[in-house]
């Protein structure tokens, strides 16, 4: 076959990283803009990726002109690929925008996961398919998965049926008590709900399997334990726990980009006091914790780069290379807002963030002009206006493409009668013996208060479309004391979104305990890792002993 392999791009999320992993299997990726190019190029393996709402998605493929042109492909019997909403986009329609039509491809239509037994949505983890599923591409039941999404074809008794009546062979995939399609194949065309370009060693394996369309093998030899540890025991709804490593990003004094950790925000050096705490390069840093099986990269830009325009940010240059070999979803924050470009040029937020996923991101995460969009919420009687970075990204890419980065602080009163913000009893009374407190919202790296708590902005956010909470913690943040679980589950308590457990994790039994004491959807560690303390597969192996599901990926 040709080593060309053509992508379908309708600016629908970030194709950056299927072209790194297609590339990185030794083929050239062409992207398809217009029907008349998909025409012309002919293709011999074709690409329909997808990312973020349903409608935005389908409506972009049918405007443009593509359904005939793709309907025409797959008629003409060569292999096409769907992934995430390219996948959803084969069926007839979903409810996440019912005035939508799909390809019509399969007469069923995609609905929104529950939120039973307080399982979070949308999911986002590590999941597997189910042990009787078919093994074609490549798909393994006993490696793990990465998915993202809110929406999916739930299956009952009746339209499973169905679709292996229909002629499909199906992968599937269990959220919690729900049985969803993860895979799907018939004839030429294969699909996946999962992100195999996101998936490790794995998904790199599915992708190449479908572009040399090597549709069956065996499964490797498994040892005993192997099983016991790679089967999946749904314990967590299906996902494994996910562990994400995470890089504060800044320039130091001699202008070199720079991963540094600070003590209560202060990245000097004790010794001197005169530059930046340097503990590596960020894309070396980043390729040894993927290396040692870091689930999530995040990395939080912590330098204003005023001086810079827009286009020029060392960030974008850190993404790009870092998505080249980095194959777990990346996440980037700072400087995610409406801003004005050294030429006076304004650029609204969905720029900015576009940029970021255009060079390797998966996500963004939002952090003061969160709290700014939650004040307004609350000003204008609970409305939202459309206008957010957090509404404008969400609609054009997805809630799960949104993460808010929040940085509270412990603030005990008397009485909780004293604030209008949520209070909780705490365990771990003050030098006054005081009991009640809140967790108070910061802003700019946490130099400023705001009177708002941690529980109305993580609802206010939800509100508006934000899909991830990344709860940090002034009064933990460099303390190597362990997560604070109090407010952990205060937050989890708040929203229905994933919430990421932040600072203070010093040892792998935080994270376990993290873990097992919260209801936290992930643990993240940030100076246990950049010190060489511990290892991203010392705490996995740890928690694996002691009896919490993590994913294990190997070439």
């Amino acid at each position: 076959m040709s080593k060309i392999v053509h992508v379908i791009d309708v600016e629908s999320g970030n194709l950056q990283s299927l072209r790194n992993a297609v590339e990185h299997l030794g083929y050239t990726v062409e992207l398809i803009r217009t029907p008349e190019a998909l025409i012309n190029a002919n293709p011999e393996r074709l690409i329909l990726p997808g990312v973020g709402n349903y409608g935005h998605f389908v409506n972009e493929l049918f405007s443009r002109g593509f359904e005939q042109p793709v309907k025409d492909y797959i008629s003409s019997g060569k292999p096409i690929m769907g992934i995430c909403v390219g996948q959803q986009a084969l069926f007839s329609g979903s409810s996440e925008s019912p005035l939508s039509k799909g390809l019509n491809y399969l007469p069923f239509k995609m609905s929104r996961f529950n939120n039973d037994n307080d399982k979070p949505v949308p999911q986002i983890g590590w999941n597997s398919i189910t042990q009787d599923s078919p093994l074609f591409y490549g798909l393994d039941p006993f490696k793990r998965y990465y998915f993202v999404h809110s929406y999916a074809m739930i299956l009952s008794p009746e339209t499973e049926a169905q679709l292996k009546q229909d002629g499909w062979s199906i992968a599937k995939a269990k959220y919690g008590d729900e049985e969803f399609v993860a895979s799907l194949t018939k004839d030429n065309i294969f699909s996946t709900q999962f992100h195999p370009e996101k998936s490790g060693y794995a998904g790199l394996h599915v992708i190449d399997c479908f572009l040399k369309q090597t549709k069956d093998g065996p499964l490797p030899n498994y040892s005993e334990t192997d099983i016991k540890n790679l089967q999946n025991d749904y314990s967590n709804n299906g996902l494994t726990r996910r562990i994400i490593a995470c890089l504060d990003v800044r320039t130091n004094d001699q202008g070199d980009l720079v991963v540094t950790k600070g003590d209560q925000y202060d990245v000097r050096e004790k010794s001197d006091g005169k530059d930046v705490r340097n503990l590596g390069k960020p894309v070396e840093l980043a390729q040894k914790y993927y290396e040692q099986g870091a689930d999530e990269i995040t990395f939080l830009n912590i330098t204003s780069f005023r001086d810079c325009p827009l286009k020029d940010t060392p960030m974008l240059d850190v993404l790009k290379l870092a998505a080249r070999t980095i194959f777990v979803p990346l996440t980037v924050g700072g400087g995610i807002k409406d801003i004005v470009d050294t030429d006076g040029t304004k650029v609204p937020a969905l720029e900015v963030a576009s940029l970021y996923f255009r060079s390797g991101a998966d996500k963004v995460s939002i952090g003061t002009d969160a709290v700014y969009a939650a004040e307004n919420f609350y000003s204008s009687g609970g409305k939202c206006t459309g206008t957010t970075p957090i509404e404008t990204i969400s609609k054009a890419y997805g809630a799960q493409a949104v993460v808010i980065s929040v940085d509270p602080k412990r603030v005990y009163v008397d009485d909780p009668a004293n604030t209008k913000n949520r209070c909780i009893q705490t365990d771990f009374p003050d030098e006054n013996g005081r009991t009640w407190c809140w967790y108070q919202c910061t802003i700019k790296g946490g130099r400023e208060t705001r009177d708002l708590g941690v529980w109305e902005l993580t609802q206010a956010c939800e509100k508006l479309g934000a899909g991830e909470i990344l709860l940090n913690c002034i009064d933990r943040d460099g303390s190597n004391a362990g997560y604070d679980l109090e407010l952990i589950n205060h937050v989890k308590d708040a929203v229905s979104i994933p919430v990421i457990a932040s600072s203070g994790a010093g040892k792998p039994e935080d994270f376990e305990q993290g873990f097992k004491e919260t209801g936290a959807d992930a643990c993240l560690g940030a100076g246990l890792f950049h010190r060489g303390d511990y290892t991203v597969k010392d705490v996995k192996d740890y928690l694996l002993a002691h009896g919490l599901k993590v994913r294990v990926d190997t070439k």
